[in-house]
């Protein structure tokens, strides 16, 4: 299955994705009245003969796409309850969409965030290309905190026309900071998919005994009971993703929750899936 875009994209050459411009193709998206330097074969004689005016007929235009990988390398997204770390996890989710996206004849860049991390490969669409990427991938090492919101910004403002940014993070930061850059990716126009990457762990807090937390960031540690913070750690995660949630949704970005415990498989085709179903729709609405 082909990985396509939800929305209108701006590329160089024709590809399987919509186009923010008119071109050649099948589709029929609208008229438009007719002025001085159109083409003439563009017209539409019958509209003519009933109306006595001329109109062009215009059609969608087809294009590639680009597509940058944000990958959070923040020490955190070490954590392993025994189901692997989930770091691992999220470099072969990237590795899957660049091998799909490149193979499909679009351009894919690789931005790692973290601390101790600082690569930043540019968008191609070359074969060669996928090696640059699983190689930076391979070598990347989950320390330190997070630089993600500040790559996300830099990301808005260096990335000229409109691409899909697809975000593989953990999310554990600031949620106000972290909707603060995906809104900046929005409003130029970047197209974001965002995966959350979560350990069942987290959700359950099924510790039995007191314990050593340690935080994968910063280094400090911390002795508690499980079962005096049980509630009062259930209640901020919840508070913390109902947040995230509702301000990714507010600016139409695809939130897919992803338990590192599920199935790699399905994780991927129902992301296919729900784009290629939005895709199709947005085809249709565009006729007239």
């Amino acid at each position: 299955m082909p990985l396509q875009a939800n929305t209108p994209m701006l590329g160089p050459v024709t590809g399987m994705h919509r186009s923010a411009t008119r071109g050649a193709s099948v589709e029929f998206a609208e008229y438009r009245k007719y002025v001085p330097g159109d083409d003439i074969k563009h017209i539409d004689w019958q509209v003519y003969a009933r109306s006595d005016r001329f109109y062009i007929k215009e059609f969608e235009a087809d294009t590639n796409l680009r597509a940058y990988l944000a990958l959070d390398c923040s020490g955190s997204m070490a954590f392993d309850s025994g189901h692997g770390p989930r770091f691992d996890y999220a470099r072969s989710l990237a590795a899957h969409l660049a091998y799909m996206l490149v193979k499909q004849g679009d351009a894919v860049g690789l931005s790692l965030c973290g601390k101790d991390t600082d690569t930043d490969l540019p968008a191609r669409q070359a074969p060669s290309h996928l090696q640059n990427i699983f190689h930076e991938l391979e070598a990347a090492r989950p320390r330190g905190e997070s630089t993600l919101i500040p790559a996300l910004h830099e990301l808005a403002e260096r990335v000229q026309r409109r691409a899909q940014i697809i975000v593989l993070s953990d999310a554990l930061m600031p949620a106000d900071e972290l909707l603060d850059a995906v809104q900046h990716l929005c409003f130029c126009r970047h197209e974001v998919t965002f995966f959350h990457l979560i350990d069942p762990q987290e959700l359950r807090f099924d510790f039995n005994r007191p314990i050593r937390f340690v935080d994968l960031e910063g280094g400090a540690d911390l002795v508690a009971d499980p079962s005096v913070v049980h509630a009062s750690y259930l209640q901020a995660l919840e508070q913390h993703m109902t947040t995230l949630r509702t301000g990714l949704r507010k600016y139409h970005v695809d939130h897919r929750l992803a338990p590192v415990d599920e199935d790699f498989e399905q994780l991927l085709t129902a992301f296919l899936l729900g784009h290629a179903g939005r895709a199709v729709k947005g085809r249709g609405g565009a006729r007239r």
